[in-house]
């Protein structure tokens, strides 16, 4: 998942590094989504498949936090907003595992790419800040671009049936959920770092999740263990990459690179499952890209525009 937090604590900036570690995340993540799907076609339920994500995840995060900071740095006095981010955290991380499953993987993650239109869509709404016609303008282009991609579910009474259907529909919501997540994280971020951050929702999610698991959990085969433990690596190493990235390089530097998962996607897609993106899927996915890179660029103009203010 990604984490809109500025670098933190004076972190040394090297550009092309962070650039690097953001590509690699995306190249990561597609590999943990095919495990989600070679996951999910060995009868494990979803529940589960996110319980071992977090738990073997943790104690790799931990260990980056004591060699980053020091445990320390884990301190807060803010538990109820990270116990808010959890839930939406797992909502939404629930949402977009279960659209990997149903769909193929380049359909989810273009959808998926739809998150910063519905982030400003929220950062109007419930954080009251300005957006310019120019930002409603490059929602609206984005909101086509969303509904030329979900056309092949246009299927059956109301528009969306079937497996196929039922898969559009848990990808938007799992878009729609990680924009409130952006803002959730935008909020904890003023005064937590992203490490922080990160190591609480992954500690936190354990609770709900561990309740949970003894209704679905089942015995599972060697290959099954090397899956599960494949995923809960793969998620760990995708975490600790996004999150370094945001200490090398801006925000605005590093956001972008996050449209390579498209890619990575369709390769991943191909060679593992055999499957390429519906025709309305290369049509879609240029136009969500391009609204969303040029939220990106009007984020950065307006930093850029709020650093002048202050300095004058």
């Amino acid at each position: 998942m990604t984490i809109p937090s500025a670098p933190s604590f004076a972190a040394p900036q090297h550009i092309l590094g962070g650039i690097a570690l953001r590509l690699f995340a995306m190249a990561g993540a597609s590999i943990m989504f095919v495990l989600v799907k070679y996951v999910a076609e060995a009868g494990i339920h979803v529940v589960e498949s996110l319980f071992w994500r977090q738990a073997l995840a943790l104690p790799f995060v931990f260990a980056w936090v004591v060699t980053h900071g020091g445990v320390a740095s884990l301190k807060t006095r803010r538990i109820g907003a990270h116990t808010r981010r959890m839930l939406l955290g797992l909502a939404g991380m629930g949402a977009n595992f279960a659209a990997m499953i149903f769909l193929p993987m380049a359909e989810a993650t273009t959808i998926s790419l739809s998150v910063p239109i519905f982030a400003t869509i929220f950062a109007a709404i419930l954080l009251g800040e300005q957006t310019g016609r120019a930002r409603w303008s490059a929602v609206v282009f984005g909101f086509v671009g969303v509904l030329v991609v979900l056309a092949p579910g246009a299927e059956g009474i109301g528009g969306f049936s079937g497996e196929h259907g039922l898969g559009t529909l848990v990808a938007l919501g799992g878009a729609i959920m990680t924009g409130l997540i952006t803002i959730q994280v935008r909020d904890l971020g003023r005064t937590e770092s992203a490490t922080t951050i990160v190591f609480w929702f992954s500690l936190l999610s354990l609770v709900p999740l561990g309740i949970a698991m003894p209704f679905v959990f089942q015995s599972h085969s060697v290959s099954e263990w090397l899956m599960l433990l494949g995923l809960g690596f793969s998620g760990a190493v995708v975490q600790l990459a996004l999150t370094g990235a945001l200490r090398l390089a801006p925000v605005a530097v590093v956001i972008p690179m996050d449209y390579s998962s498209l890619l990575w996607s369709i390769v991943c897609g191909w060679w593992f499952f055999g499957t390429l993106p519906a025709e309305t899927t290369w049509l879609g996915a240029p136009i969500i890209v391009a609204s969303g890179l040029f939220i990106a660029w009007r984020e950065h103009r307006r930093a850029i525009d709020r650093a002048k203010e202050v300095v004058l």
